[in-house]
C-alpha cells in the first residue's frame, strides 16, 4: 500500500466513524420521537454498506467518497425535515460540512450548503403552517443567525480547501524541481563518469602493457590505482542507473565455478595482506551451468565482500553460495558473514531504502564511496530477488541474497567419483584463530562439502587425535592449515608417502620440501580444489573456466581498431599485438570505411561515441560494403559505454561482440573464442 492509499484509508476511516456516530444519534432520535418506522433499518443497511465498501476498498476513491456523502446527506435530510429539528439543522449540516472538508473537494461542500438551504426553506414553510411556532423577533433573529453562520462556515471551509490545494500544488512543484535537479545531477554523474573512463582506460592499458614487458612496483601501483578509480566510476554509473530505473538485465549462460574463481583471483591480488581470513563455502550441488546476469551477480558478490572486509578488523569473512531448486529453476543464495563492527537497525533501514553512505564518518575512515550495499539492493530488486541483513553493533553482519536463476546444465558443479572410498580428516588446532567464529566457518565449509559429496569426514583438533584416527586405518585424505603443518611437518611429510593425500591451505609463497608429497592449496580455499584432491587430481592451480574459454590462438589475424582517441588506439594495439595479431588503426568512422575498401580484415574493433559518424552507423555501412563484396565481416564493439544493457544494445544493432574499456583480458579472450569459429567459416555470426 503506497502513501496516498494509506492516507486516504485513514481519512475515510475517520470520516466514517463520525458518520456512524451521527447515524446512531439519528436512529435514537427517530425512535424516541416516533418518526417513520422504516427509516432506522434503512440507515443501518446504508451504514453497513458504507463500511463494507470502505473495508473492501471497492471502486475508486472518488466513488467511495461520493457514496459516503450521498448517504450522509440522505440521513441529514431525513433528520432535518421533521419540525422538531428546526434549530438542529445548522448543527448537523456544520458537522457534515466540517467532516467532508477532509475530502478536500469544494463541490461536496456546495452540495451540503444546497441541502441546508432546502431544509431551512422546508422548515420555514412548516413553521408558517404550524400554530405552535411563533415568528417573533427572537426566532427570526435566530433563523437569520443560523443561515448567515452556515454561509460563513461554508466560505471559511472553501478557503481551507483552496489553501490545502495550493499547498499541495506547491509541494508537487517543489518535488518536481527536486526530481529534476536529481535527474540533472545523475545525468552529470553519468556524463562525467563516461568522460573520466577514457583517460583512466589509457592509464590502465598502458601500465598493463609495460608490466607485460617488465616487472615494476611503481607501474603496478599506477595500474592498481587506475583499476580502483575505474571501479569507483563504474559504481557511480551503476548507482545512477538504479536511481533512474534504467537498469537492464543481460542474461547469458555462466558457470558458478568460473564466476567464483574470478572473484577469488581478484581477492588474492587486492586483499592478500589484510590479515583477514576469507572462507568460501560453495555447495557442490549448485548446477554446473546457469542462466542469468552473470556480471551483476559478480558485482553483487564483490560489493558484499568489499563491504564486509572494509568494516572488519579482526577475524574474517565467510562467503556461502548455495541454491534451492524449484520448478522454474532455482534460487541462487549468497550469504556473506563478517566478524566486523556490525550495524544498527537504523543503518539497516537506511540501506534498504537505497540511501548511500549510511555512516559518512565511518566510510571516510575506511575508504570507498559508500555505494556498495545500495547497488546490491538495486540489482537484486531488479532481478526480483530479495536481500536481508542480520546485524548487531559490535557483533558482525550477515547479508543474505536470493536470486532466481534458470538452470542450463542441471548436473552438480562438483562431485566426487563414487567408486572412490574416502575417509577425510579436517585438522585444525583449537584457539588457532583470534575469533572462534572463524573456526566455525571452516568447519561449516568442510561439513557442507563432505555432506554434498558423500565423503566420510572426521575432525581432529590435535595431533594426538589425528594419530589415533590414522592408527584405525582407512584414512585417505588430511586437510589442514599451514600452522598445523609447520607444527609437525616431518610427521606429515612421512604420512604423505603412505598413499594418504595431505593438503595444506597456505598463503601465497608457502612451500614444502622438495621430497615432500604434501599438496599446497593457495588461500582462500574453497570446494573446487578440495574436490579435485578428493578425486585424485593435484593440479589445483588450474581453475575452471566456462566451456571454450581456453586461451585463444590469434596469430596472424588481421584487425582494424577504430577510435577517435589516439591513446586508446595505442593501448588496444599494444594488447592485441601481445597475441601476435596484425593491427591497423583508424581515427574515425569515415577513415574505417576508406581502409576497409582498400584492405581485408578478419575483425574490426569499433568505438561507439565518435564525431561525425558514430560506431553504430560505421558498423552498418561496413556490413553493407562487405555484403556488396560478397564477404562477411566480424565487427566487435570496443567502447567505454558501460551503461546497463550496453552489450544487448550493441548486439541488437548488429555487432558480433562487445568488449568494454578498460579491456579485461578474460572478457577479451572469451569474446575472441566466441567469434573465432565465425571467422574460420567466413564470418557467420554466432
Amino acid at each position: 500500500m503506497d502513501d496516498n492509499t494509506s492516507k486516504n484509508a485513514r481519512v475515510h476511516n475517520f470520516v466514517l466513524s463520525i458518520i456512524t456516530v451521527a447515524c446512531i444519534g439519528a436512529i435514537v432520535e427517530s425512535l424516541s420521537q416516533g418518526w417513520e418506522f422504516w427509516a432506522p433499518p434503512l440507515i443501518v443497511i446504508g451504514l453497513i454498506a458504507a463500511w463494507t465498501v470502505h473495508m473492501s476498498q471497492r471502486g475508486s476513491v472518488v466513488f467511495r467518497e461520493n457514496y459516503y456523502i450521498i448517504f450522509s446527506m440522505l440521513v441529514s435530510f431525513f433528520h432535518g425535515v421533521h419540525a422538531t429539528s428546526f434549530f438542529d439543522v445548522v448543527v448537523i449540516s456544520t458537522l457534515l460540512m466540517v467532516t467532508i472538508t477532509l475530502f478536500k473537494r469544494k463541490e461536496l461542500l456546495t452540495l451540503i450548503l444546497v441541502e441546508f438551504s432546502l431544509i431551512i426553506i422546508m422548515q420555514i414553510y412548516l413553521a408558517l403552517k404550524s400554530p405552535d411556532f411563533v415568528f417573533d423577533s427572537l426566532n427570526i433573529s435566530r433563523i437569520i443567525l443560523h443561515i448567515v453562520s452556515m454561509f460563513c462556515i461554508y466560505r471559511v471551509l472553501c478557503e481551507v480547501v483552496k489553501s490545502i490545494h495550493r499547498d499541495s500544488d506547491e509541494l508537487k512543484r517543489r518535488n518536481k524541481e527536486k526530481e529534476y535537479d536529481k535527474l540533472e545531477m545523475e545525468d552529470f554523474l553519468v556524463n562525467i563518469s563516461h568522460e573520466l573512463r577514457t583517460p583512466v582506460n589509457v592509464i590502465n592499458g598502458l601500465s598493463t602493457i609495460i608490466l607485460n614487458k617488465e616487472s615494476r612496483k611503481d607501474v603496478e601501483s599506477i595500474r592498481d590505482a587506475g583499476l580502483r578509480l575505474s571501479s569507483q566510476i563504474e559504481d557511480i554509473q551503476d548507482y545512477s542507473e538504479i536511481q533512474r530505473g534504467d537498469v537492464l538485465l543481460e542474461e547469458d549462460r555462466y558457470m558458478i565455478l568460473s564466476l567464483l574463481n574470478d572473484i577469488i583471483a581478484e581477492y588474492n591480488i587486492k586483499e592478500n595482506n589484510n590479515g583477514l581470513e576469507l572462507i568460501v563455502d560453495l555447495d557442490p550441488n549448485v548446477p554446473t551451468m546457469l542462466k542469468g546476469d552473470c556480471n551483476k551477480i559478480r558485482k553483487i558478490i564483490r560489493h558484499l565482500l568489499s563491504n564486509a572486509i572494509k568494516f572488519t578488523k579482526r577475524g574474517g569473512v565467510y562467503l556461502k553460495v548455495s541454491c534451492i531448486r524449484h520448478d522454474y529453476g532455482l534460487n541462487l543464495t549468497i550469504e556473506v558473514t563478517d566478524t566486523g563492527i556490525g550495524m544498527s537497525r537504523k543503518d539497516i533501514d537506511k540501506i534498504s531504502e537505497g540511501i548511500y553512505q549510511i555512516d559518512r564518518r565511518r566510510n571516510r575512515s575506511t575508504g570507498g564511496i559508500g555505494l556498495g550495499l545500495p547497488i546490491v539492493y538495486g540489482f537484486v530488486r531488479k532481478m526480483n530477488g530479495f536481500v536481508s541483513i542480520d546485524s548487531e553493533k559490535g557483533r558482525g553482519t550477515t547479508v543474505h541474497v536470493s536470486i532466481a536463476q534458470e538452470i542450463i546444465e542441471p548436473a552438480a558443479c562438483l562431485s566426487v567419483n563414487s567408486k572412490n572410498f574416502i575417509n577425510a580428516v579436517f585438522h585444525v588446532i583449537p584457539g588457532k584463530y583470534n575469533l572462534p567464529e572463524i573456526r566455525e566457518f571452516y568447519k561449516n565449509m568442510a561439513t557442507n562439502i563432505s555432506s554434498a559429496c558423500r565423503v566420510n569426514l572426521y575432525f581432529a583438533p590435535s595431533i594426538t587425535e589425528l594419530k589415533k584416527l590414522l592408527e584405525r586405518g582407512n584414512i585417505t585424505h588430511i586437510f589442514m592449515g599451514e600452522e598445523e603443518y609447520l607444527s609437525a611437518h616431518d610427521f606429515f611429510d612421512k604420512v604423505s608417502q603412505d598413499n594418504i593425500a595431505v593438503a595444506v591451505s597456505a598463503h601465497d609463497g608457502f612451500t614444502v620440501g622438495s621430497d615432500s608429497r604434501v599438496i599446497v592449496m593457495p588461500k582462500p580455499i574453497y570446494a573446487y580444489p578440495v574436490v579435485k584432491i578428493l578425486n585424485g587430481d593435484t593440479s589445483i592451480k588450474q581453475m575452471p573456466n566456462a566451456k571454450g574459454d581456453s586461451k585463444p590462438v590469434l596469430d596472424g589475424i588481421k584487425v582494424l581498431v577504430v577510435d577517435d582517441e589516439p591513446m586508446n588506439l595505442v593501448v588496444a594495439s599494444g594488447i592485441f599485438k601481445e597475441y601476435n595479431m596484425i593491427v591497423d588503426t583508424a581515427t574515425s568512422g569515415k577513415e574505417s570505411l576508406e581502409k576497409f575498401s582498400n584492405n581485408n580484415y578478419d575483425i574490426i574493433f569499433m568505438d561507439h561515441m565518435m564525431p561525425e559518424m558514430d560506431g553504430v552507423e560505421a558498423m552498418k555501412r561496413l556490413k553493407d560494403m562487405a555484403l556488396q563484396r560478397m564477404e562477411n565481416i566480424c565487427i566487435i564493439a570496443l567502447t567505454a559505454n558501460a551503461i546497463s544493457g550496453a552489450r544487448q544494445m550493441f548486439m541488437r544493432e548488429g555487432f558480433d561482440g562487445f568488449i568494454s574499456k578498460p579491456i579485461d583480458i578474460a572478457d577479451f579472450e572469451r569474446t575472441m573464442n566466441r567469434v573465432l569459429p565465425s571467422i574460420a567459416k567466413g564470418g557467420d555470426r554466432v
